[in-house]
């Protein structure tokens, strides 16, 4: 979280519990999933107001004939939008085709499909756009009629050691991914980003292979998604200090954001800082999970990243705990202690070696926990990712105690964030609102699909869509929230390319973080905390549209 942006953030907080009901554009008529739905999907549009038993149709957007009538549910209040609002359910209509719910009264909704493809494009540009946020290199893609593109490699000359007390002024720490909407790089918000990622790869690894991402070749034999977090692992081996002690600087960034400008044209020095126990742990975690899904594509790699792992969680024993301190710098502070961190890393360096020292801690650490598993998480409790990692594992010498709690307690949060997204109108799973809570709405779907590897039950996969639906345009703006893609998507992002380049539309496939209330969404550029993009909450939709493809 970026420390210019704390006062505002705890403002926020404050307000959750205010509606601020004026923010929000004029409601919309009807709202439907932007994108579509497979034809065997549960199919829902949402009529806001009272017009509950009324006939709908859904008509064929290329000819006008209605192709389906139906009557629309009792009307129910939402409470936190303050409508009334009737479900239009037409699952049982599944013929292919392209089109728009009309209600009794002649208000339309905006057109979709119905098709056995119709996540593909937008999980394409979804992955892709983490290409487009590469340091240390020019990136370029053409999308609906425009061409994005940076001019030269950006950031080359990072990043000098002033903070880190070494001897030379500068050691190379090009590449990886730009955090944000701004430049920097932070090493605690790609531990959260690259493991959500590999979980993706882990889960739906035949459907994700066979999609073309069109990346340049920068890890030859690798698959696509894995060269593009290659890219990003590459970069984060040189966070860790020079000196072996396995310690790894917390960012490397400005001691001050940049404006509104290229990145290519970002000249302000860039600096490693100190190190922090959570960096350390999260590399750890983010090196030891890389070495065993690398290893069939690079086998020297994946030893040479392992015991950069094995260096960094031995510093967490000889070093204790740093908590970051911001210091000169005012850009994203990151700030969070370091416990979950420690759980992920145990469990990834238990699975990875499968020596007894790291099972001994991880269980432990897992054990110890307050709360087994989250339904609300993010850079700053990655604790399910350990979690995760440990109930998937096949290694033997598990606690068979805590892995039935474990267990129990990750299809016990599944349910309840099933039957919440079942119960409300817009398919949410997530009843708070907050900076960046639009990442955590895509990341629920880790935990359910999660449970549906455990229990398999239709109902996880039916909220998994329902979700994408939400983050998609089944909302009460009726707008898509990924910039690019679907209905009325975000045209302001708190992003400085798309501020800087001269282009009216931003660069696509990015959702943004939403609202602090059911309202008070913006798309406005200044507004950082409503309408930033943030590669931590990339990850999770990139994982969300990963699981609405595995049909």
């Amino acid at each position: 979280m970026h420390a210019e942006k704390k006062f505002a953030f705890i403002i926020s907080l404050i307000l959750l519990s205010i509606p601020m009901i004026g923010h929000c554009a004029e409601v919309p008529d009807i709202v439907v999933n932007s994108i579509g739905f497979y034809p065997n999907d549960q199919k829902q549009a949402v009529v806001i107001g009272r017009h509950g038993g009324e006939e709908f149709k859904v008509v064929n957007a290329t000819n006008g004939k209605t192709v389906f009538t139906g009557k629309l549910s009792d009307a129910q209040w939402c409470e936190d939008v303050k409508q009334d609002l009737c479900i239009a359910d037409f699952s049982a209509f599944k013929k292919s085709g392209r089109y728009k719910i009309v209600a009794n009264n002649g208000k339309e909704s905006c057109e979709f499909n119905i098709g056995k493809t119709v996540y593909k494009d937008a999980y394409t540009t979804a992955m892709r756009a983490f290409y487009l946020w590469r340091c240390g290199m020019a990136v370029e893609t053409t999308y609906n009629g425009h061409r994005y593109q940076t001019t030269a490699a950006c950031h080359t000359k990072d990043g000098y050691t002033k903070y880190l007390g070494e001897e030379q002024d500068w050691r190379d720490g090009t590449g990886g991914w730009h955090d944000a909407g701004d430049y920097g790089k932070y090493t605690v918000n790609a531990g959260v980003t690259v493991g959500v990622l590999f979980m993706a790869w882990q889960h739906f690894q035949k459907q994700l292979n066979s999609v073309d991402l069109n990346l340049p070749e920068t890890a030859k034999g690798f698959p696509e998604f894995l060269k593009e977090i290659k890219w990003e692992t590459d970069f984060l081996l040189k966070m860790q200090y020079a000196d072996g002690s396995g310690r790894v600087s917390h960012k490397l960034t400005r001691t001050e954001f940049s404006g509104f400008i290229m990145p290519e044209t970002d000249d302000g020095k860039r600096y490693f800082t100190e190190w922090s126990s959570a960096a350390t742990a999260d590399f750890a975690a983010m090196m030891a999970m890389a070495s065993r899904i690398f290893e069939p594509y690079d086998k020297e790699y994946s030893e040479r990243i392992l015991s950069a792992a094995r260096l960094s969680y031995d510093a967490l024993k000889k070093y204790g705990r740093k908590n970051f301190m911001q210091g000169d710098f005012s850009t994203g502070g990151y700030q969070t202690g370091d416990d979950d961190d420690i759980v992920w890393a145990a469990v990834e360096m238990w699975e990875a070696t499968g020596e007894q020292q790291y099972l001994t801690d991880a269980e432990q650490r897992l054990g110890s926990q307050w709360n087994l598993i989250d339904s609300n998480w993010d850079w700053g409790d990655v604790s399910n990712l350990g979690a995760y990692t440990y109930i998937l594992s096949n290694r033997e010498g598990k606690n068979a105690e805590l892995e039935n709690k474990l267990k129990a307690a990750m299809i016990k949060d599944a349910n309840q964030l099933a039957d919440n997204s079942l119960s409300d109108p817009f398919g949410r799973a997530l009843n708070q609102y907050y900076w960046g809570c639009n990442g955590t709405v895509c990341r629920q779907a880790l935990n359910l699909h999660m449970a549906d590897i455990l229990a398999p039950n239709a109902k996880y996969q039916t909220a998994i869509k329902r979700i994408a639906g939400y983050v998609l345009g089944n909302n009460i703006y009726g707008r898509s929230f990924v910039t690019g893609i679907g209905v009325n998507p975000p045209m302001h992002p708190h992003d400085r390319r798309s501020g800087a380049d001269g282009i009216d539309d931003p660069w696509p496939g990015y959702i943004v973080g939403g609202g602090h209330s059911a309202t008070d969404w913006v798309d406005e550029q200044d507004d950082y905390s409503r309408n930033e993009i943030a590669i931590n909450w990339q990850a999770g939709l990139v994982y969300l549209l990963s699981a609405a493809l595995a049909e």
